[in-house]
């Protein structure tokens, strides 16, 4: 089975050269972005426009509620099952986006953790990242070793699986299961332009969603007395810099400050993670997204 797959960080071009592949082959575009399956956000996770996706089948786009959310291993199993689905239909799947744990998940398969103690999980979430990770060196010194200290979220999720289940995640990480790695024939391409005209790009592209409807998206989601305090989707960027701009505790320039400098961060984390953690052998690409790049896939002709 073929897949092809378009990634790398955000603003840099992936969802252009999707749809222009698409375009070319009679495929669908299916998203690979954790942030652009809230259906409540459209304009601030840069999903594609409404004449965007007329232009070729789309899916895995806004598809959950904001009030849900939605994990690596939920979306696998819909991405899988769309991807068959577009195979039925003879048109190739073409996988797009940044969210580097997504596209390894489905690739390579879920590590199969059992279900965390909640008190445990409790109590290692609670401690201070600098005594989460001390604990860590004790109890799985080669996750603290790989860890950044101040890596709160992993380094709380390290310590919560060798506490609940006297293993270490590395372990369980080497049992993966249910990845399509070995079953499909992949075609994939990293997008790694330049990082100036990677952080123009975002800039500009945040002060147009400002301007386009971004700030009211916000206005509405905050209505919205189903989605909880914690649910992903008022993590997204924009979103907390929206909400305080909105609450009048910092102004419009502020609030488009503050993002560009989490979307800058952002951007910084998936460009290290896409020049460095998949394959050697996936084709990493310098120049400015051009249609030339669809010479990558070999069935694009």
């Amino acid at each position: 089975m073929k897949l092809a797959l378009i990634a790398g960080p955000t603003a840099s071009g992936k969802s252009a050269l999707a749809i222009a592949l698409a375009e070319r082959t009679g495929g669908t575009v299916i998203n690979a972005d954790s942030a652009q399956v809230y259906r409540d956000l459209r304009i601030l996770s840069a999903r594609p426009s409404p004449e965007e996706e007329a232009r070729a089948p789309h899916r895995l786009f806004g598809y959950i509620d904001g009030a849900e959310s939605c994990s690596a291993a939920r979306w696998a199993a819909d991405a899988r099952a769309e991807i068959e689905a577009a195979h039925a239909a003879g048109s190739l799947p073409i996988l797009v986006g940044g969210t580097g744990l997504y596209i390894r998940t489905l690739l390579d398969g879920i590590a199969p953790v059992p279900p965390i103690d909640p008190a445990v999980r409790e109590a290692a979430r609670a401690l201070p990242v600098a005594e989460a990770h001390a604990a860590l060196t004790r109890e799985d010194p080669d996750a603290a070793r790989r860890l950044a200290p101040a890596d709160t979220t992993r380094v709380a999720r390290a310590l919560e699986v060798v506490r609940s289940t006297g293993r270490p995640l590395a372990v369980w990480q080497a049992a993966r299961e249910g990845g399509i790695g070995d079953c499909v024939a992949l075609a994939p391409l990293i997008l790694l332009p330049d990082r100036e005209w990677l952080v123009a790009r975002c800039d500009a592209r945040l002060a147009k969603m400002f301007d386009e409807g971004g700030i009211e998206e916000v206005r509405v989601l905050l209505t919205r007395t189903d989605v909880p305090a914690d649910a992903p989707i008022r993590r997204a960027i924009g979103v907390p810099e929206v909400s305080a701009l909105l609450a009048g505790e910092i102004d419009r320039d502020e609030a488009l400050t503050r993002a560009r400098l989490a979307t800058r961060q952002y951007a910084k984390r998936q460009y290290t993670w896409f020049r460095n953690q998949p394959p050697a052998d996936w084709p990493r690409e310098t120049r400015s997204p051009t249609i030339e790049l669809l010479d990558y896939f070999p069935f694009s002709g």
